[in-house]
């Protein structure tokens, strides 16, 4: 399923038509072309393009633009590297470090990943640091989390297993996958909820019997799923109005799931609720790298 058309509450700019004197600032100071120049105003073309994080504010000179929450369509990264991949490097990568300032960590990952997926010729050094993708190393995607790795821990003899206590299932409902799951079903009511990245089950050999033992079970990728924006509704209703007790968000220590966090903050910005939230951070051999309450 894919839902890029669906409308969604976001901030986003608004001009006001009659402060505006057509100067043209705004359009050059916004690198993902949103603005443009019609009949001597400053007019949004595409919702689709304005991140809204206000670049363009601060380049006019008038107090034409200011940002609100309304509607929109939900901004889409692929379609702004697209429109402006032809522009050359020094845009690009204007765009890029705008997104990192703002600690946009998943639209700058998928920036990056159009860089490498399309061989531009756009070097990515000066947004390298500890905390973005490293170099890349021959041909191929350079994402941390799509990196090859062999641990070499040797394979347990097949005689050794025993069914034990610790092999129980604790998951307590069905479905688990986000998208699939109703945010007001009983089940809910005053729970506490794993929110777990795909990848974290897998990783972590007591994921049942440590971390989902007497909570409830949501699942989703932040690097592959559509529908982000849905996901960000469905928590913030499972706050509000199924009243959960606690949230822990379980992410993979590689950079691109780190958007399942910052799905989760999202959602707890726009609840009017206030519920206690944990987050895990499970590193790719199995290790909690961090647990902490947020």
């Amino acid at each position: 399923m894919h839902y890029k058309n669906i409308a969604m509450k976001r901030t986003i700019i608004k001009i006001d038509e009659e402060l505006c004197n057509g100067c043209g600032e705004c359009v050059s100071g916004c690198h993902e072309g949103a603005l443009q120049l019609i009949n001597d105003k400053a007019v949004m073309v595409s919702e689709l393009y304005c991140d809204g994080l206000g670049a363009c504010i601060g380049d006019c000179p008038v107090g034409a633009i200011t940002l609100e929450e309304r509607e929109a369509e939900p901004y889409d990264e692929i379609a702004v590297m697209e429109r402006i991949s032809s522009k050359g490097e020094k845009v690009v990568l204007a765009h890029l470090k705008h997104l990192k300032d703002h600690d946009q960590h998943e639209f700058l990952e998928q920036g990056i990943n159009y860089i490498l997926d399309h061989n531009l010729n756009i070097s990515l050094d000066s947004l390298r640091d500890e905390t973005t993708i490293p170099k890349a190393e021959g041909k191929g995607c350079a994402c941390p989390g799509s990196e090859a790795k062999f641990f070499g821990k040797p394979a347990p003899k097949v005689e050794a297993f025993k069914y034990t206590a610790q092999s129980t299932s604790e998951l307590q409902q069905w479905p688990v996958q986000l998208h699939l799951l109703n945010p007001q079903v009983p089940y809910l009511k005053g729970a506490d909820v794993l929110l777990a990245a795909d990848c974290t089950a897998f990783s972590l050999g007591d994921f049942h019997s440590t971390h989902l033992k007497g909570k409830r079970l949501a699942i989703a990728c932040p690097k592959l799923d559509d529908g982000k924006d849905i996901y960000v509704a469905k928590l913030k209703s499972m706050i509000d109005d199924s009243k959960i007790n606690t949230l822990t968000v379980m992410i993979m220590e590689v950079p691109c799931c780190s958007g399942l966090f910052h799905l989760a903050k999202t959602a707890i910005t726009q609840a009017s609720r206030k519920v206690p939230v944990k987050l895990i951070v499970v590193g790719v051999q199995g290790n909690i790298v961090k647990e902490e309450w947020i």
